[in-house]
């Protein structure tokens, strides 16, 4: 008999454990699948799979987990443009990452609400909302730039991916249409 149990129990783990492994792998391919038209599927995979909720979403979990790391960046490059308006001197220089800083702060807004959206599955809404908040990411690059400011790599790198992730929560809603 306590052959017979020990060979149960063996064949009980073993069943469970590649049963869980099929599952793991079931959900790798969702978030490959909905990640795979963004420009840089990449940077969207390894978003998906920071937040240890990928593993069970479904295609709109992974596009809420998307705009999620989006808003994430938001709050970080609204700090970075306060530390940055508040170490320079030049007066044009301070206002344009003040403005900065509060464009970022409005696309967090846009995003919170663009999640509420997602939620009611106003898809359209959605994506012109995650639209709105990279538009004024891309506001903020341009008077940046008219300035011919360099802003650190730091910053540079996380606008970039900033545009990145936006451009694959777009594409990923896209597909609910």
């Amino acid at each position: 008999m306590d052959i017979n149990l020990a060979l149960f129990l063996f064949l009980l783990i073993s069943f469970n454990y590649m049963g869980h492994r099929n599952l793991i792998s079931a959900d790798d391919t969702l978030i490959k699948t909905q990640c795979h038209n963004a420009e840089d599927p990449k940077a969207c995979i390894q978003c998906v799979k920071s937040d240890p909720q990928s593993q069970s979403a479904d295609k709109v979990g992974i596009a809420a987990i998307v705009i999620t790391c989006i808003s994430n960046k938001a709050v970080t490059l609204e700090s970075n443009m306060t530390v940055l308006a508040s170490s320079v001197h030049d007066k044009n220089l301070k206002l344009v990452l003040q403005i900065c800083q509060k464009e970022f702060s409005d696309g967090k807004t846009n995003l919170t609400t663009a999640m509420d959206r997602l939620k009611n599955k106003d898809y359209d809404q959605t994506n012109f909302l995650v639209n709105h908040a990279l538009q004024k990411e891309f506001d903020c690059k341009n008077k940046v730039g008219v300035l011919q400011y360099t802003l650190p790599t730091t910053v540079l790198n996380d606008m970039t991916h900033y545009e990145k992730l936006s451009e694959a929560a777009m594409r990923i809603i896209d597909r609910f249409l």
